[in-house]
């Protein structure tokens, strides 16, 4: 595995080399993921991110097609929607794939967007308090436990994995509001912020982070994942302010990081110094995602890495 494994990476800690990895959007047919990672593999990036958004690509299924099809890349989902999976299935499937490729699957929890789990009646009055029960028990689970929990929406009886993680495995939540991020802090190994995450927002939520790690278990390092809008070429800006409009960001607050690779990487770098150890450069929607992740990995990483 290639990224920082430092006590205290993903809290402002100076010195962070961050990991950089490129989003597979889940607007791209699934049969172009394969080609994808293997461009991406070779190119030398960190990691390729996917999404499980309703109702286009499943999470664990594209991210076994992409780890199939590459040697070091490490393959992140963020992230499963957890109304959508029992939580035994949901440690099941990460133990499964962490086993079959050590140390490059990264697989991210999170409440879902509140329309879509309505539209498939699985919307849960208390999101937070699911999300607790969900991370507790997924967190045992992966440890290897036997599980018996009976909680207010996940209920679960002498639960142990047959085949659990041969090593402590990573599990990150993602986290918007004050009390998630807290949450995330106090549960979870790593929290995904969501898109569109200014560096000052980044701050903010670094900080609420902390107040759970202060509450929680130590587990040593929480890793803080930014994504960020990227746009290259001769029309990037152009491409950025179209992808702020679509994503209903505002213009005025907005960051991206958009131009050059050097412009990119000086961008970057502004959520790195807010506290985040991982980059997920985001691409516009009508950009060739086999060129985007090469141009990432020959001439952006370099830059962000040095």
């Amino acid at each position: 595995m290639r990224r920082n494994d430092s006590a205290d990476a993903g809290l402002g800690t100076s010195g962070i080399v961050p990991t950089v990895g490129c989003v597979f959007r889940p607007d791209v047919p699934p049969e172009s993921l394969a080609k994808v990672a293997r461009v991406a593999d070779e190119s030398g990036i960190d990691e390729l991110w996917l999404w499980e958004d309703c109702f286009a690509h499943g999470g664990i299924a594209t991210a076994a097609i992409a780890l199939s099809n590459s040697v070091d890349l490490t393959v992140g989902v963020g992230v499963l929607p957890i109304p959508m999976r029992n939580v035994a299935l949901t440690a099941m499937e990460m133990a499964t794939l962490e086993r079959a490729f050590p140390g490059r699957v990264r697989i991210g929890v999170g409440h879902g967007v509140q329309d879509w789990m309505r539209q498939i009646g699985a919307k849960v009055a208390s999101p937070l308090t699911y999300l607790r029960e969900y991370l507790t028990c997924l967190a045992a689970l992966l440890r290897g436990e036997n599980v018996t929990y009976a909680g207010r929406y996940v209920s679960l009886r002498d639960v142990r994995l047959a085949w659990p993680p041969s090593q402590d495995m990573e599990l990150l939540a993602a986290a918007t509001g004050p009390k998630t991020l807290q949450l995330s802090g106090e549960l979870a190994s790593g929290t995904i912020l969501t898109g569109g995450t200014t560096p000052d927002e980044t701050r903010d939520a670094v900080a609420h982070i902390r107040a759970g790690l202060q509450a929680g278990v130590d587990r040593g390092r929480h890793s803080v994942l930014a994504h960020v809008i990227c746009t290259t070429g001769p029309n990037a800006r152009a491409e950025a302010m179209q992808e702020i409009e679509h994503w209903e960001l505002d213009p005025e607050r907005a960051a991206v990081a958009s131009g050059t690779p050097k412009e990119i990487a000086d961008s970057c770098r502004q959520w790195v110094l807010a506290g985040a150890d991982t980059v997920i450069l985001q691409p516009a929607a009508t950009v060739n995602l086999e060129s985007f992740v090469g141009i990432v990995g020959n001439d952006v990483l370099p830059l962000i890495k040095g």
